[in-house]
């Protein structure tokens, strides 16, 4: 069924659901119930956006039924940590390419789906100013290179200016039609999702306009700066070894722990468990350092 025109601004999150069918159903279920959410509050009126969203709401209701024995699915909790850490995840393998100056398709569509990802996290509640700022640098970001590398431009490489309303809002899939780059095969190589097939729910090949990135006035690509993103906070693990020590507060006796302490140092206890299902050992040993500091001390 196609997407209606009334809709278009889901078509992306659809899209990543898609490419997650089979490698992560967790992502395919909460990017669809994004979807299904920001669908009611643009238009649930017209009868082809009820007929879409009906069908949207019976796929859900049978991946949840599917999904019902997995924790992503029945604990919210579980489920904020899975795409939280999956976001994060690909948001640092692209700003690491990124750093390095690699430039290619894999990392500018791994800036933009993390982006797609954080936007799907306000199904949990209200984004952290962090993942705010997350979000919109890494639209920005892959807004920038691909248009870089379309005008044949070497893009600037790392944290750089960015006016303040330089955002994409809307980014055309038509360069992401390949399969990847030679960057490693694996997973430590390339990010969990480069599944670039835009075959999917009616949603055609995706928007053929650009993605809409007007550069600042100026020499080079980026134009002098606007807003200075060096001093933007980049997720722990990002450049530190796995195994870099921390210091642990020493136990002690008598701390006073209230009941949002004990939900909060949960909290950090299912990141930790979901970044290890990425293998991702720094954040969870971080999140794990976190729970303890505040069970130890009753302080974040």
């Amino acid at each position: 069924m196609a997407l209606p025109p009334q809709l278009r601004s889901i078509q992306h999150h659809l899209r990543t659901a898609q490419e997650h069918e089979k490698r992560d159903p967790v992502v395919a279920y909460y990017c669809r119930l994004y979807s299904m959410q920001t669908g009611m509050k643009l238009d649930s009126k017209t009868p082809e956006c009820r007929k879409f969203l009906i069908k949207l709401m019976d796929q859900l209701e049978s991946m949840k039924k599917e999904l019902s024995d997995n924790d992503s699915i029945s604990q919210e909790v579980v489920g904020n940590a899975h795409i939280e850490n999956y976001a994060l995840k690909m948001f640092l393998y692209a700003d690491n390419e990124d750093r390095a100056g690699r430039f290619h398709k894999n990392m500018i569509k791994s800036f933009y789906t993390s982006s797609l990802l954080l936007d799907v996290l306000s199904v949990f509640g209200e984004l952290s100013e962090e993942n705010i700022q997350h979000r919109k640098y890494a639209r920005w970001k892959a807004t920038y290179i691909h248009n870089c590398l379309k005008s044949g431009e070497t893009p600037q490489a790392g944290p750089i200016a960015m006016g303040e309303d330089e955002e994409a809002d809307e980014f055309g899939a038509e360069g992401f039609s390949g399969a990847g780059t030679s960057h490693g095969a694996s997973f430590r190589g390339d990010p969990p999702s480069q599944s670039f097939q835009g075959q999917d729910e009616g949603l055609g090949p995706g928007p053929a306009p650009g993605i809409g990135f007007t550069p600042s006035p100026g020499p080079g690509p980026s134009g002098p700066p606007a807003t200075n993103y060096n001093n933007i906070h980049i997720p722990p693990g990002a450049h530190a070894p796995a195994n870099t020590p921390a210091e642990l507060p020493p136990p002690t006796g008598g701390v006073h722990l209230s009941p949002e302490d004990f939900t909060k140092a949960q909290k950090y206890c299912k990141y930790a468990g979901s970044a290890l299902q990425y293998e991702d050992v720094g954040t969870a040993i971080q999140n794990l350092q976190k729970a303890l500091k505040l069970l130890t001390t009753g302080k974040e």
